[in-house]
C-alpha cells in the first residue's frame, strides 16, 4: 500500500478542517488535499467529473445531491463516513446598513447560496420549512441568487444583489466583529454535520485514509493550542474565536462509517422542505460504508 497512488480528497478550508491538516503533517495520509472554498456542492460536481476520489463536506449538501439523482444513477458519490458528530451553527446575515433586523423580514426575500444543491441552498428551505414558510414542496420560499463564493455573498448583501445568506456562524463572525454585515439569527443543523464521501466506496486506499485521519483527530485532540495557532495564522480566524469553537466542536473516535439513521433523519427534513422528493433513494442506497453512532 505504500506504493499506492495518493487520494485526491476536496475539503473545505475552514477551521473544522485542522484534523485533516494534522492528518496530512504528522501521519502519512497518502493523499493530495485539494480545498474547495466554494464549499459541499462544488465538490458534489468535481467527484461526479472524476477530479477528486474523497469529498468531506456538509451532510446536508452529500444526502440532497443523492436525493437529488434518480437512484438508478447511482449519484456518483456513497457517504463512507463522519468527520463531525456535532451540528452546525448556520449564522444567517444581512447587509450591515439593511432595515432587515429579524427573520420575519426575509420572507419571500432574495436568498444568498454558494450553488444550487450547497449547504447554504439546502438550508435555506430548511429555514423557511421551520418559519412555515413553504406553501408546496419544492417551490422556492425565495429566489435563489448563486454567487459561488463566501466574500461574493458577503458583498451581494450590501449591494443588495441579495437579502440575506446562510454560513457557519464562526466563519461569519470575523465580518460582523470588523462590521462588514449583521447577524440576524441563527438555524442548526438537527444532524451529525459534516460527512465523508467517496466515489469508490470499496477503494482499498480508504482504510488507510480513515486511520490517518484518526490519528490526526486525536493529535488535534492532544494538541489544542497548536490547533488554535495554526486556525489563527493559516486560515481566517482570531485566536479567541479559534478558541471558543473548539468549546463547541466533536470529532468522532472513529471516522469510519456512518449511521443509516443519520442519513434516514437528514432525508426525512429535506423530504419536508420539498429539496428532496418523496420518491428519493433510502440511506441504504446513498451509505457505502455502515457504522454504528
Amino acid at each position: 500500500m505504500a506504493d499506492a497512488k495518493p487520494l485526491r480528497i476536496g475539503y473545505v478550508p475552514e477551521h473544522f478542517s485542522t484534523p485533516l491538516h494534522f492528518a496530512s503533517k504528522y501521519f502519512s495520509l497518502n493523499a493530495t488535499l485539494i480545498p474547495f472554498p466554494t464549499g459541499t456542492g462544488h465538490m458534489i460536481t468535481a467527484l461526479r467529473a472524476d477530479e477528486i476520489d474523497v469529498g468531506i463536506g456538509l451532510t446536508e449538501g452529500w444526502v440532497a445531491g443523492l436525493g437529488r439523482v434518480d437512484s438508478k444513477e447511482g449519484g456518483g458519490y456513497k457517504i463512507v463516513g463522519t468527520y463531525v458528530e456535532t451540528p452546525l451553527c448556520w449564522a444567517i446575515s444581512t447587509g450591515r446598513d439593511r432595515e432587515l433586523n429579524d427573520l420575519d423580514a426575509l420572507k419571500g426575500g432574495k436568498v444568498g447560496v454558494s450553488r444550487i444543491g450547497s449547504g447554504s441552498y439546502v438550508m435555506s428551505f430548511v429555514l423557511a420549512d421551520t418559519k412555515g414558510w413553504l406553501q408546496t414542496a419544492g417551490q422556492a420560499p425565495f429566489e435563489v441568487v448563486p454567487l459561488q463564493t463566501f466574500a461574493k455573498l458577503r458583498e451581494a448583501i450590501n449591494d443588495k444583489t441579495a437579502d440575506f445568506f446562510m454560513w457557519e456562524h464562526f466563519t461569519s463572525k470575523k465580518y460582523y466583529d470588523n462590521g462588514e454585515i449583521k447577524r440576524i439569527g441563527e438555524i442548526y443543523t438537527p444532524w451529525s454535520s459534516w460527512e465523508i464521501v467517496a466515489r469508490d466506496a470499496g477503494d482499498e486506499r480508504l482504510r488507510r485514509m480513515f486511520e490517518s485521519i484518526n490519528k490526526g483527530v486525536r493529535y488535534f485532540e492532544a494538541h489544542q493550542d497548536e490547533a488554535v495557532e495554526y486556525i489563527s495564522t493559516e486560515l481566517d480566524y482570531s485566536k479567541e474565536d479559534a478558541t471558543e469553537w473548539l468549546k463547541t466542536v466533536r470529532f468522532p473516535k472513529d471516522v469510519e462509517g456512518v449511521s443509516e439513521e443519520t442519513v434516514e433523519e437528514t432525508i426525512t427534513v429535506l423530504k419536508k422542505a420539498g429539496v428532496v422528493g418523496q420518491d428519493t433513494m433510502g440511506p441504504r442506497e446513498m451509505i457505502g460504508i455502515t457504522g454504528d453512532r
